[in-house]
Protein backbone atom coordinates (compact mmCIF):
# COMPACT_ATOMS: atom_id res chain seq x y z
CA UNK A 1 0.00 0.00 0.00
CA UNK A 2 1.07 3.35 -0.27
CA UNK A 3 0.09 6.56 1.83
CA UNK A 4 -1.49 9.88 -0.05
CA UNK A 5 -1.16 9.16 -3.72
CA UNK A 6 -1.24 5.82 -5.72
CA UNK A 7 -2.49 4.26 -8.80
CA UNK A 8 -5.94 6.30 -8.93
CA UNK A 9 -4.25 9.71 -8.29
CA UNK A 10 -4.80 12.30 -11.33
CA UNK A 11 -2.39 14.80 -11.04
CA UNK A 12 -3.04 18.39 -12.33
CA UNK A 13 0.29 20.58 -12.88
CA UNK A 14 -0.49 24.42 -12.33
CA UNK A 15 2.64 25.88 -14.20
CA UNK A 16 3.37 22.91 -16.48
CA UNK A 17 3.61 25.54 -19.53
CA UNK A 18 6.80 26.70 -17.55
CA UNK A 19 10.58 24.99 -18.59
CA UNK A 20 10.69 23.12 -15.21
CA UNK A 21 6.99 21.92 -15.01
CA UNK A 22 7.19 20.48 -18.31
CA UNK A 23 10.29 18.95 -17.61
CA UNK A 24 9.39 17.52 -14.68
CA UNK A 25 5.69 16.81 -16.33
CA UNK A 26 7.32 14.43 -18.52
CA UNK A 27 9.26 12.46 -15.98
CA UNK A 28 6.36 12.06 -13.96
CA UNK A 29 4.41 10.97 -16.84
CA UNK A 30 7.16 8.28 -17.69
CA UNK A 31 7.53 6.77 -14.43
CA UNK A 32 3.63 5.73 -14.65
CA UNK A 33 1.85 8.87 -13.11
CA UNK A 34 -1.58 9.76 -14.41
CA UNK A 35 -1.03 12.99 -15.53
CA UNK A 36 -4.30 14.17 -16.67
CA UNK A 37 -4.22 18.05 -17.22
CA UNK A 38 -2.56 21.22 -16.83
CA UNK A 39 -3.39 24.69 -15.63
CA UNK A 40 -2.16 28.15 -16.44
CA UNK A 41 -3.92 31.36 -16.77
CA UNK A 42 -4.25 32.44 -19.65
CA UNK A 43 -3.00 29.63 -21.59
CA UNK A 44 -5.81 27.08 -21.99
CA UNK A 45 -6.55 25.19 -24.44
CA UNK A 46 -3.00 24.31 -25.54
CA UNK A 47 -1.49 20.93 -25.55
CA UNK A 48 1.89 20.32 -23.86
CA UNK A 49 3.09 16.63 -24.80
CA UNK A 50 -0.82 15.38 -24.98
CA UNK A 51 -1.78 16.71 -22.29
CA UNK A 52 -4.59 19.01 -22.33
CA UNK A 53 -4.08 22.62 -20.40
CA UNK A 54 -6.45 24.41 -18.52
CA UNK A 55 -7.51 28.29 -17.69
CA UNK A 56 -8.06 27.08 -13.95
CA UNK A 57 -7.75 24.02 -11.39
CA UNK A 58 -11.35 23.94 -11.91
CA UNK A 59 -11.53 23.13 -15.00
CA UNK A 60 -9.23 20.33 -14.47
CA UNK A 61 -10.78 19.07 -11.86
CA UNK A 62 -14.33 18.98 -13.82
CA UNK A 63 -13.81 17.78 -17.21
CA UNK A 64 -10.46 15.34 -16.20
CA UNK A 65 -11.36 14.22 -12.99
CA UNK A 66 -8.13 15.93 -11.33
CA UNK A 67 -7.36 15.19 -7.81
CA UNK A 68 -3.80 16.28 -7.08
CA UNK A 69 -2.11 18.97 -7.51
CA UNK A 70 2.15 19.31 -8.34
CA UNK A 71 2.28 23.04 -8.38
CA UNK A 72 5.65 24.95 -10.29
CA UNK A 73 4.44 28.34 -10.04
CA UNK A 74 7.15 31.42 -9.39
CA UNK A 75 7.02 32.11 -5.55
CA UNK A 76 5.55 35.73 -5.91
CA UNK A 77 2.26 33.61 -7.21
CA UNK A 78 2.66 30.06 -5.50
CA UNK A 79 0.36 30.89 -2.48
CA UNK A 80 -2.43 31.80 -5.06
CA UNK A 81 -2.03 28.67 -6.78
CA UNK A 82 -2.01 26.45 -3.56
CA UNK A 83 -5.70 28.60 -2.67
CA UNK A 84 -7.05 27.97 -5.82
CA UNK A 85 -6.10 24.31 -5.80
CA UNK A 86 -8.01 23.91 -2.39
CA UNK A 87 -10.96 26.33 -3.76
CA UNK A 88 -11.73 23.80 -6.41
CA UNK A 89 -11.70 20.82 -4.05
CA UNK A 90 -8.08 19.08 -4.89
CA UNK A 91 -7.26 16.60 -2.37
CA UNK A 92 -3.27 16.29 -2.14
CA UNK A 93 -1.31 19.53 -3.09
CA UNK A 94 2.31 19.04 -3.72
CA UNK A 95 3.82 22.66 -3.28
CA UNK A 96 7.53 22.45 -5.21
CA UNK A 97 7.79 25.99 -5.12
CA UNK A 98 11.21 27.19 -3.27
CA UNK A 99 11.21 31.14 -1.48
CA UNK A 100 7.53 31.49 -0.93
CA UNK A 101 7.11 34.49 1.51
CA UNK A 102 6.59 33.19 5.08
CA UNK A 103 3.65 35.82 5.60
CA UNK A 104 2.26 33.98 2.41
CA UNK A 105 2.07 30.54 3.40
CA UNK A 106 0.67 31.57 6.77
CA UNK A 107 -2.24 32.89 5.05
CA UNK A 108 -2.55 29.56 3.00
CA UNK A 109 -2.36 27.59 6.02
CA UNK A 110 -4.97 29.87 7.65
CA UNK A 111 -7.17 29.33 4.55
CA UNK A 112 -6.77 25.74 4.69
CA UNK A 113 -7.29 24.90 8.41
CA UNK A 114 -10.37 22.60 8.57
CA UNK A 115 -10.72 21.46 4.95
CA UNK A 116 -9.87 18.45 3.34
CA UNK A 117 -7.18 19.43 1.22
CA UNK A 118 -3.60 18.05 2.08
CA UNK A 119 -0.83 20.52 1.40
CA UNK A 120 2.93 18.70 0.99
CA UNK A 121 5.57 21.16 0.95
CA UNK A 122 6.49 24.28 -0.14
CA UNK A 123 10.43 24.00 -0.94
CA UNK A 124 10.14 19.93 -1.30
CA UNK A 125 10.71 16.85 -3.33
CA UNK A 126 7.36 15.84 -3.46
CA UNK A 127 6.13 12.40 -2.85
CA UNK A 128 6.40 8.95 -4.21
CA UNK A 129 5.05 5.72 -4.05
CA UNK A 130 7.41 3.23 -6.06
CA UNK A 131 6.30 1.70 -9.18
CA UNK A 132 2.71 3.74 -8.33
CA UNK A 133 2.59 7.44 -8.80
CA UNK A 134 5.83 9.87 -8.44
CA UNK A 135 4.30 13.53 -7.70
CA UNK A 136 7.44 15.55 -7.50
CA UNK A 137 11.12 15.91 -8.91
CA UNK A 138 12.73 13.05 -7.29
CA UNK A 139 14.68 10.50 -9.54
CA UNK A 140 12.59 7.76 -9.39
CA UNK A 141 15.16 5.22 -10.50
CA UNK A 142 16.73 4.74 -7.14
CA UNK A 143 13.61 3.93 -5.48
CA UNK A 144 12.19 0.26 -5.23
CA UNK A 145 8.71 -1.03 -4.47
CA UNK A 146 6.81 -3.21 -2.23
CA UNK A 147 8.47 -1.81 1.62
CA UNK A 148 9.31 -2.53 3.93
CA UNK A 149 10.11 1.02 4.35
CA UNK A 150 8.22 4.28 4.86
CA UNK A 151 10.31 7.70 4.93
CA UNK A 152 9.61 11.03 5.54
CA UNK A 153 12.48 14.01 5.56
CA UNK A 154 12.94 17.63 5.85
CA UNK A 155 15.68 17.35 3.30
CA UNK A 156 15.20 16.62 -0.23
CA UNK A 157 18.46 15.15 -1.21
CA UNK A 158 18.70 13.49 2.25
CA UNK A 159 15.94 11.67 1.24
CA UNK A 160 17.23 10.57 -2.10
CA UNK A 161 20.52 9.21 0.00
CA UNK A 162 18.14 7.47 2.15
CA UNK A 163 15.94 5.73 -0.43
CA UNK A 164 19.25 5.12 -2.26
CA UNK A 165 20.86 2.99 0.31
CA UNK A 166 17.48 1.37 1.38
CA UNK A 167 17.35 -0.19 -1.94
CA UNK A 168 21.09 -0.67 -1.81
CA UNK A 169 19.95 -3.29 0.27
CA UNK A 170 17.75 -4.85 -1.42
CA UNK A 171 14.92 -3.08 1.22
CA UNK A 172 11.91 -1.53 -1.00
CA UNK A 173 9.70 1.66 0.15
CA UNK A 174 5.74 2.32 0.00
CA UNK A 175 6.09 5.43 -0.21
CA UNK A 176 8.47 8.16 0.89
CA UNK A 177 8.01 11.87 0.98
CA UNK A 178 9.99 15.37 1.55
CA UNK A 179 7.60 17.97 3.89
CA UNK A 180 9.81 20.84 3.08
CA UNK A 181 11.73 22.71 5.26
CA UNK A 182 10.64 25.82 5.72
CA UNK A 183 9.37 27.57 8.82
CA UNK A 184 5.59 27.46 7.68
CA UNK A 185 4.59 24.04 6.07
CA UNK A 186 1.67 22.15 5.43
CA UNK A 187 1.91 17.91 6.55
CA UNK A 188 3.74 17.37 9.27
CA UNK A 189 6.30 14.62 10.33
CA UNK A 190 3.27 13.57 12.71
CA UNK A 191 0.99 13.59 9.93
CA UNK A 192 3.06 11.12 8.09
CA UNK A 193 3.53 9.46 10.76
CA UNK A 194 0.42 8.28 11.64
CA UNK A 195 -0.30 7.68 8.23
CA UNK A 196 2.55 5.10 8.30
CA UNK A 197 1.33 3.34 11.33
CA UNK A 198 -2.03 2.84 9.62
CA UNK A 199 -0.20 1.55 6.58
CA UNK A 200 -0.23 -2.33 6.48
CA UNK A 201 2.69 -2.60 4.43
CA UNK A 202 4.71 -0.19 5.83
CA UNK A 203 6.74 -2.39 8.61
CA UNK A 204 9.13 0.46 9.65
CA UNK A 205 9.50 4.41 8.99
CA UNK A 206 13.09 6.62 8.25
CA UNK A 207 12.40 9.87 9.91
CA UNK A 208 14.78 12.21 8.48
CA UNK A 209 15.25 15.48 10.50
CA UNK A 210 17.63 18.56 10.47
CA UNK A 211 17.98 21.37 12.85
CA UNK A 212 15.84 24.51 13.41
CA UNK A 213 12.42 24.45 14.92
CA UNK A 214 11.02 21.87 16.94
CA UNK A 215 9.26 19.68 14.87
CA UNK A 216 11.42 16.42 15.31
CA UNK A 217 11.12 16.78 19.45
CA UNK A 218 7.37 17.02 18.65
CA UNK A 219 7.49 13.72 16.12
CA UNK A 220 9.53 11.76 19.21
CA UNK A 221 7.10 12.36 21.55
CA UNK A 222 3.85 11.24 19.21
CA UNK A 223 6.23 8.05 18.47
CA UNK A 224 7.17 6.83 21.99
CA UNK A 225 3.04 7.50 22.46
CA UNK A 226 1.62 6.10 19.50
CA UNK A 227 3.56 4.52 16.98
CA UNK A 228 4.35 0.45 17.36
CA UNK A 229 6.37 0.14 14.26
CA UNK A 230 10.44 0.35 14.25
CA UNK A 231 11.39 4.21 13.92
CA UNK A 232 14.78 5.16 12.56
CA UNK A 233 15.98 8.51 12.57
CA UNK A 234 18.48 11.03 11.41
CA UNK A 235 19.44 14.74 12.35
CA UNK A 236 21.17 16.93 10.07
CA UNK A 237 23.09 19.88 11.14
CA UNK A 238 25.59 18.32 14.22
CA UNK A 239 28.17 21.17 13.15
CA UNK A 240 25.92 23.75 12.38
CA UNK A 241 27.12 26.87 14.04
CA UNK A 242 24.60 28.70 16.56
CA UNK A 243 22.43 31.23 14.78
CA UNK A 244 23.26 30.77 10.98
CA UNK A 245 20.84 29.45 8.68
CA UNK A 246 22.18 26.12 6.89
CA UNK A 247 20.25 25.51 3.73
CA UNK A 248 16.89 25.89 4.94
CA UNK A 249 14.86 28.60 5.70
CA UNK A 250 13.62 26.41 8.97
CA UNK A 251 16.81 25.12 9.84
CA UNK A 252 18.25 27.92 12.68
CA UNK A 253 19.34 27.46 15.36
CA UNK A 254 18.85 30.09 18.29
CA UNK A 255 20.60 29.44 22.05
CA UNK A 256 19.50 26.19 23.18
CA UNK A 257 16.74 25.83 20.52
CA UNK A 258 16.74 23.32 17.65
CA UNK A 259 19.66 22.12 18.16
CA UNK A 260 20.80 18.35 16.85
CA UNK A 261 22.07 16.92 20.03
CA UNK A 262 18.95 17.95 21.31
CA UNK A 263 16.66 16.55 19.00
CA UNK A 264 18.71 12.91 18.85
CA UNK A 265 18.49 12.83 22.29
CA UNK A 266 14.49 13.98 21.97
CA UNK A 267 14.20 10.99 19.26
CA UNK A 268 16.30 8.56 21.69
CA UNK A 269 14.21 9.04 24.34
CA UNK A 270 10.65 8.34 22.30
CA UNK A 271 12.19 5.40 21.21
CA UNK A 272 13.75 5.76 18.19
CA UNK A 273 16.95 4.05 17.01
CA UNK A 274 18.97 7.13 15.90
CA UNK A 275 21.57 7.16 13.48
CA UNK A 276 24.66 9.17 13.75
CA UNK A 277 26.46 8.45 10.80
CA UNK A 278 24.10 8.97 7.36
CA UNK A 279 26.42 6.27 5.49
CA UNK A 280 25.26 3.53 8.20
CA UNK A 281 21.45 3.91 7.57
CA UNK A 282 20.81 1.74 5.19
CA UNK A 283 22.88 -1.08 7.60
CA UNK A 284 21.11 0.45 10.53
CA UNK A 285 17.86 -0.38 8.61
CA UNK A 286 18.41 -3.84 7.52
CA UNK A 287 19.49 -4.83 10.73
CA UNK A 288 16.01 -3.29 12.21
CA UNK A 289 14.63 -5.52 9.56
CA UNK A 290 16.16 -9.16 10.62
CA UNK A 291 15.95 -8.27 14.49
CA UNK A 292 11.90 -7.39 13.79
Amino acid sequence: MSIFVNKDTRVVVQGITGREGRFHTRQCVEYGTRVVAGATPGKGGRDMDGIPVFDTVQEAVERQGANCSLIFVPPPFAADAILEAGDAGIEVVVAITEGIPVLDMLKVKNYLTGRQTRLIGPNCPGIISPGTAKVGIMPGAIHKSGGPFGVVSRSGTLTYEVVHQLTGQGLGQTTCLGIGGDPVIGTDFIDCLQAFEDDSQTEGIVMVGEIGGDAEENAAAFVKERVSKPVIGFIAGLTAPPGRRMGHAGAIVSGKSGTAQGKIEAMEAGGIRVCRNLGELGELCARVVRES
